[in-house]
């Protein structure tokens, strides 16, 4: 593969976060960092300068060093807002460590993680308090410090804060000349980030990431991809997940965008609209489902044969430096606030039918393919070199081979980086399984094209291995059955058979409502299986070897059990499975 691929963009380098947040003062001062509402019915907009941005990180940094944190581990827990990124880069800046949590866990697997962690400190949103009160009062942790993003009260105790009082104090304690955040030395490559990856607790694993890692990864993403400070990005994946605090957070503001943090997932569409949205990160499943409307409505629209026909127009002219799209399909546009033009798409297999269509509007639709172990963008598409189904071309400085490959090409993906992790902390063994000789083993399986696209197959661990020794890879049949119209999401898995072989089935989530609009009169759920049956023998299975058939099928309107990333817990979905069959 040609090296010129890889970089597009002449960029600069940061070395910690130090040096991002004197770029925000030095570069971006006046411009607005973060745009966001109270409630999502409010017409007032919030909108943070970068300098304010700047100002408030050393502040409330200061103020965390005055109560003594230094070099402490301190969480954070709280849907997407401007306190999580400011306190985020208030405790890496001044050389303590962050553990950022997932948003959505339940109250017993927060305090398993606070304790799991060593935590010394947490800052919270309010509606964690009660949790927080529980972890204080049973004394199991070795929290300290509580800081509240909301509660203004004012506390006689010496453990509660609030995190604007402590904003204040910090200004206080600089105005005073206060120079302990000045004198903060950072050693780039020790864990300055601690993220737990997506799983129960007790299988979790915790990650040691350097500001080293992230910069890395932040200065290879700028030499692929053509992010502008005049761009709006809509923050809506959580905060927590290193795609989302990479890419949107750190490297979106190392670019000078606009983070415009969204009402809620219901709010997307009108969000879109009145941020002005130009982008945002996000997972495939998301973009399946928007492409699916944007489809529904040029069928109810009549329209279906007139957009087929102009985009074809539109791809022919596109071959002769001409391009119409965006003005062609203003409407569609429209109704996504008509300031789109970039997708950032990671985290599973995405259907080649959506990708095509986004690219059709004249959406740039990038994908991407990445781990938190790898801070987490490893490769990626770029503005001029992309192939529908593939995942890019490895980041400028990330090397990436296929171990033990088989006669398709397809074995494990390996690893070798500046954004590599440190380890999995207090877990030699699985750090040992997964490092060898400088190479991070990811447990995807994949291979590359003749020209260098990387493609993904699917994980290591969830081919089914048929007794013959055929490889059936889920995700390649998932992504035929999610092409259904009315099909939301779908699982295949292999049920076990007396002889040691394996059955291949899917668990498939329909929408009743699209269902019902192409299906009049079918109510009884046996009709209903039937019918899905028949598309799923005519659409998947003949399109396959017969050793790939769908032999059986789960129907049901319940989403099946995911990640706050939206990433299907095939693990405790295929216990659900097998617990009923």
């Amino acid at each position: 593969m040609s090296k010129y691929k890889r970089k597009l963009y002449n960029s600069s380098k940061i070395n910690d976060f130090r040096e991002l947040v004197n770029r925000y003062s030095n570069l971006y001062s006046d411009k607005v960092a973060f745009e966001y509402k109270e409630t999502p019915n409010s017409a007032e907009h919030i909108k943070i300068t970068y300098s304010q941005f700047a100002q408030d990180i050393k502040a409330l940094s200061t103020a965390l060093l005055d109560l003594g944190l230094s070099k402490k581990r301190i969480a954070i827990i709280a849907p997407n807002r401007y306190e999580w990124c400011t306190s985020y880069l208030a405790v890496t800046t001044g050389n303590m460590i962050v553990v950022p949590l997932d948003k959505s866990l339940p109250d017993n697997e927060i305090e398993d993680l606070i304790i799991r962690s060593k935590t010394e400190a947490v800052i919270f949103d309010n509606k964690y308090s009660k949790i927080f009160d529980k972890i204080y009062k049973d004394k199991k942790s070795k929290l300290s410090i509580y800081i509240n993003m909301d509660n203004t009260t004012e506390t006689n105790n010496n453990y509660l804060f609030n995190y604007h009082n402590l904003v204040e104090k910090g200004n206080l304690l600089l105005k005073q000349g206060d120079d302990k955040y000045d004198n903060v030395k950072i050693n780039n490559k020790e864990m300055s980030i601690m993220l737990f990856t997506s799983g129960t607790t007790s299988i979790s694993k915790a990650v040691a990431l350097s500001q080293s890692n992230i910069c890395e990864d932040i200065y290879a993403l700028s030499q692929m991809t053509d992010i502008r400070k005049e761009d709006t990005f809509l923050s809506f994946l959580p905060l927590h997940h290193t795609f989302e605090s990479t890419c949107t957070f750190l490297y979106g503001t190392f670019s000078g965008i606009t983070v415009a943090f969204c009402d809620g997932i219901k709010y997307v569409q009108k969000n879109l609209a009145e941020f002005k949205v130009t982008g945002f990160v996000c997972v495939p499943l998301m973009l399946e489902i928007m492409y699916k409307k944007i489809k529904k409505g040029i069928e109810e629209k009549g329209k279906t044969k007139l957009v087929n026909k102009m985009t074809k127009v539109c791809n022919g002219l596109l071959k002769v430096g001409i391009d119409i799209r965006r003005k062609v399909f203003k409407e569609v546009l429209d109704n996504l606030g008509g300031k789109i033009r970039i997708l950032i798409a990671g985290g599973a297999a995405m259907s080649k039918d959506a990708i095509q269509g986004f690219l059709d509007l004249g959406i740039n639709l990038l994908q991407g393919y990445g781990l938190t172990e790898t801070s987490p963008v490893v490769a990626g598409e770029n503005d001029k070199f992309k192939r529908c189904g593939s995942v890019g071309f490895p980041l400028p400085g990330i090397d990436v081979k296929i171990d033990n490959p088989d006669k398709d090409g397809i074995g494990e993906i390996a690893v070798k980086a500046p954004t590599v992790m440190l380890e999995y902390v207090d877990n030699p063994e699985a750090t040992k399984n997964v490092l060898k000789d400088d190479w991070f083993y990811t447990g995807d399986l994949g291979y590359f094209d003749k020209d260098g696209f990387l493609f993904i197959t699917g994980r290591k661990k969830d081919v089914i291995v048929l007794k013959n020794g055929k490889n059936i890879f889920p995700e390649e049949l998932e992504i035929l059955i999610n092409k259904l119209p009315y099909v939301s999401e779908s699982m295949v898995f292999g049920k076990p058979l007396e002889d040691g072989d394996y059955k291949i089935c899917a668990k498939i989530v329909y929408n009743k409502d699209h269902f019902d609009d192409t299906h009049k009169n079918v109510s009884s759920p046996e009709e209903i299986k039937n019918i899905i049956w028949n598309d799923i023998k005519n659409e998947v299975n003949h399109k396959m070897p017969a050793y790939k058939y769908i032999r059986e099928i789960i129907i049901t309107e319940v989403p099946l059990i995911k990640t706050t990333t939206q990433k299907v817990k095939r693990h405790e979905e295929l216990k659900l499975i097998l617990g009923e069959a």
